[in-house]
């Protein structure tokens, strides 16, 4: 037995919430080691430099919330946080600097406005993320937001689902973009439409397990299912005990639903799955999957509402103030229905403006740095924690990824989608095996032995059609040369692309060797570093 499942065994995470409270008198110094682990399954975490300092992430099922929920996020940024907050991957909020006595205040402000920590980290299903304009994309199959709640209310306070192997990741979803990237979650679903022999049209999900990243990414497997909407909880149900029941409890490193699905096969998993139903799933069809597009919702869309539309601004790195999330807020209540969304490109959406008011509520997110005619780099840029914070990341990131999209919209003109994934270590949390371009931390010597931050340069991820992780091509440029090999890459890729291809296409037709002179920068030595996969964390 590891010490993970010894602390789990000896007591369940869910019920260590009493121990905040007595924690919060006793003090920092009188919490059990034990229950730093347990901590995690309500959403909170030791923080580097760990000298009595916390993260905390809640949860946002399917990203949205109401602005009164929004205001209590600003309250504990400006009360708790030193006036900054982060949207995550998972389309979560997470803070900083908050001490053990903070945390029953925090905790009854955010259950007086309805938002919960359980279940936000820990061995447990995690937010149940979704599409952040579900209920007003034109386009969607349908608005998948009451499943992806109704699967959120049947993993809280649940002890049936509180001691898995490893963290959980959920996602709902019915946007016809797959914009809440089925493929890298452990179980997701879909909208599908299908056509049944007498014509009629039916809708319902087509599900995918055992995605995941860090530093072994697998893409999520197609089960040969459709499964009708009243059925969707019960494929969920099956999905996570089996990975209860069967998941590696010996070694970490191997005990995410990947790994089992990958031992088993997916006809296995399924066979197994099957087997756990009260009801026999029909066949699934082959479903077309959207091609490498703009998947963020970033700019001014119409709505399916008549008259009204949504504003999606681009929120570099995902770092806010508490001050930008009250005006948000307030810009949302005056122009809006009191309503936002948050991405997992770590953007913010405010929907249901009336289109008389879209210009102006754009220009009040501008004017508090909020951009919402975004570069193509600004608006699909994500980037993890990073060294200020995190006890694993090896390298800075969030004033990295700043430096780097602000230099390419000086120096580079392109009008299609290029994500740049910004990850300080090998454990993914800002998705770097996706992107067009994934930058992965490491440390490089410069000069005579002085050790400075580096990145490995990967290229050619996507999602969607055609789905395929980043391959390395120039390793270890040191941290300050990487937006010139971006952006020589880049322009590289303006004059001699062919007609109709885009980056992706452009990638996989060049060899590594060809990409890297395209870059035309410094290659440096790598300093042996090594680096944990993360067990518990990643937003």
């Amino acid at each position: 037995m590891n010490e993970n499942e010894r602390i789990k065994l000896e007591k369940d995470g869910l019920d260590v919430l009493e121990d905040f409270h007595r924690y919060a008198k006793t003090g920092f110094e009188s919490i059990h080691p034990d229950d730093f682990t347990r901590f995690r399954w309500y959403g909170l975490y030791q923080q580097k430099p760990n000298d009595g300092h916390f993260m905390l992430r809640i949860k946002v099922p399917s990203g949205d919330l109401s602005t009164d929920q929004l205001r209590a996020v600003a309250d504990v940024t400006r009360l708790y946080a030193r006036g900054i907050t982060d949207i995550t991957t998972r389309q979560n909020f997470q803070f900083h600097w908050l001490t053990i006595q903070d945390i029953p205040d925090i905790f009854e402000r955010f259950e007086r406005v309805g938002i919960t920590t359980q279940g936000a980290c820990g061995d447990i299903p995690r937010n149940v993320t979704g599409c952040p304009v579900a209920g007003i994309d034109p386009d969607e199959i349908f608005d998948a937001r009451p499943w992806a709640e109704a699967a959120h209310q049947m993993f809280l306070d649940n002890h049936a689902y509180s001691n898995l192997p490893r963290k959980f990741k959920t996602t709902i979803a019915g946007c016809c973009a797959h914009c809440s990237q089925p493929e890298i979650n452990d179980i997701g679903a879909t909208a599908v439409r299908r056509t049944r022999a007498n014509g009629e049209i039916e809708e319902g999900f087509q599900v995918r397990v055992g995605g995941g990243l860090s530093s072994r990414p697998h893409l999520a497997k197609r089960l040969n299912m459709f499964v009708p909407k009243d059925r969707l909880l019960s494929v969920f149900d099956a999905v996570v005990t089996i990975f209860r029941d069967h998941g590696n409890r010996e070694n970490r490193k191997a005990a995410r639903l990947k790994f089992l699905v990958a031992d088993w096969g997916v006809e296995r998993f399924e066979e197994e799955l099957r087997a756990r139903l009260d009801w026999t799933p029909e066949p699934g069809e082959d479903w077309p999957e959207p091609r490498k597009n703009f998947r963020d919702h970033v700019g001014i869309h119409a709505q399916k509402q008549e008259g009204l539309s949504w504003i999606g601004a681009a929120v570099l790195s995902g770092r806010l103030t508490d001050a930008q999330v009250y005006e948000v807020a307030r810009i949302a209540d005056e122009f809006g229905q009191s309503n936002v969304r948050t991405t997992n490109q770590q953007n913010l959406i405010i929907p249901h403006i009336p289109t008389a008011s879209v210009e102006q509520a754009a220009k009040a997110l501008e004017a508090i740095g909020l951009t919402v005619q975004a570069s193509p780099f600004r608006r699909a840029a994500v980037a993890c924690t990073g060294n200020e914070f995190c006890n694993l990341a090896l390298t800075e990131t969030k004033k990295l990824i700043f430096d780097i999209v602000e230099h390419l919209e000086r120096t580079v003109d392109i009008g299609e989608p290029i994500r740049i994934n910004l990850n300080g270590c090998p454990n993914s949390c800002g998705q770097h095996h996706t992107g067009d371009i994934g930058l992965q931390g490491c440390l490089v010597k410069q000069g005579k032995g002085v050790v400075v931050d580096g990145y490995d340069i990967a290229l050619g991820g996507r999602l969607g059609a055609q789905a395929k992780f980043v391959r390395a091509i120039r390793r270890k440029v040191p941290a300050t040369e990487v937006k010139y090999a971006i952006e020589n890459l880049l322009n590289g890729y303006v004059e001699h692309r062919d007609d109709e291809e885009d980056f992706g296409d452009f990638v996989d037709r060049h060899s590594d060797a060809e990409l890297g002179d395209f870059m035309n920068t410094i290659f440096a030595e790598g300093v042996v570093c090594e680096t944990p996969e993360k067990a518990t964390a990643g937003a």
